[in-house]
């Protein structure tokens, strides 16, 4: 009989503006999960810019807050990212999954448009995951581009002059021939990093892959649909589908990310030219990234 006396009260507050849900939740004691939001291309500050990539230094802030949140039952990954530096992806990967065993609490991830390259690597620190049967998810390789300009400052007649103490400080400059050691200095270095990669999803994944599939480490990615009959992923679904079918109706969604700058809160900008900076070169930096970011996802065909 309390209990139905009681109902209707709460029903009353979850409507009450602002701070309703969170009293609500409170009084039901609502079990938590922490999102983590990973999106877009990893590594650190490009073009001079500080925290312009998604990186460590970015995340570690959010990454253990999420840890720390009242009532944690799980923390959910929301992955979307076409790929980046692969020791950003260690280093991210590796800091929830060390937070992870200590608290002793399970990892989900969920793949938005994309889970590559690093961005599958990201999504391999969860225990389950989970995508969309159009994610685009796999593509375990390792890739180096550049181009070449030796032919075009012959044509404008320009001279290069390089001074370099080592016999290799020069290797791969884009305005010299290419060198048959140099690319196979780089081969090597792409091989290493590969295995490592090949390595980290192995063991994350375990029997859970279907390792006879011939393209799965060689850079190939897939559907959501497809990645589940390669055991790359565990389901198909969405975040709050799922967290609410795991841990109930009145599960806690919190997201936790980094706090926003000055500008950023104004202006809606992704980069950030300080808060008393110039708002121009904000907008400056802010171009370069777009462009910069949108030719990793070209090579998704996204």
């Amino acid at each position: 009989m309390d209990d139905v006396k009681k109902q209707p009260r709460r029903s009353l507050l979850r409507r009450m503006p602002l701070f309703g849900e969170r009293l609500a939740d409170r009084m039901e004691r609502a079990p938590t999960i922490a999102v983590l939001r990973l999106a877009g291309v990893i590594g650190a500050g490009r073009f001079g810019r500080p925290g312009a990539g998604l990186n460590l230094a970015d995340m570690a802030g959010p990454i253990g807050a999420a840890f720390k949140l009242k009532r944690l039952k799980a923390v959910a990954l929301a992955v979307n990212s076409p790929g980046g530096s692969p020791v950003q992806s260690a280093l991210i990967a590796g800091r929830i999954r060390q937070l992870a065993d200590e608290n002793e609490v399970p990892v989900y991830a969920f793949c938005e448009d994309a889970a590559a390259s690093g961005g599958y690597w990201l999504a391999c620190a969860a225990d389950t995951i989970y995508a969309q049967p159009a994610s685009v998810v796999g593509s375990i390789g390792v890739i180096s581009a550049g181009f070449g300009f030796d032919q075009a400052i012959k044509k404008l007649g320009v001279d290069r002059r390089v001074y370099a103490a080592g016999g290799v400080k020069s290797q791969l400059d884009p305005f010299q021939p290419e060198k048959r050691d140099d690319i196979k200095r780089l081969r090597a270095l792409q091989d290493d990093i590969h295995g490592q990669f090949k390595d980290w999803v192995q063991s994350r994944r375990g029997e859970r892959l279907k390792e006879d599939a011939p393209d799965l480490f060689e850079g190939a990615f897939w559907t959501g649909a497809k990645a589940l009959e390669l055991g790359l992923v565990d389901g198909l679904g969405d975040l709050r589908s799922v967290m609410r079918e795991t841990y109930g109706e009145n599960v806690r969604l919190r997201l936790v990310e980094k706090p926003k700058g000055l500008l950023q809160r104004r202006l809606g900008l992704g980069v950030s030219g300080g808060d008393t900076g110039d708002i121009g070169a904000g907008l400056s930096r802010g171009l370069i990234a777009a462009v910069d970011e949108q030719a990793w996802w070209a090579r998704l065909g996204l």
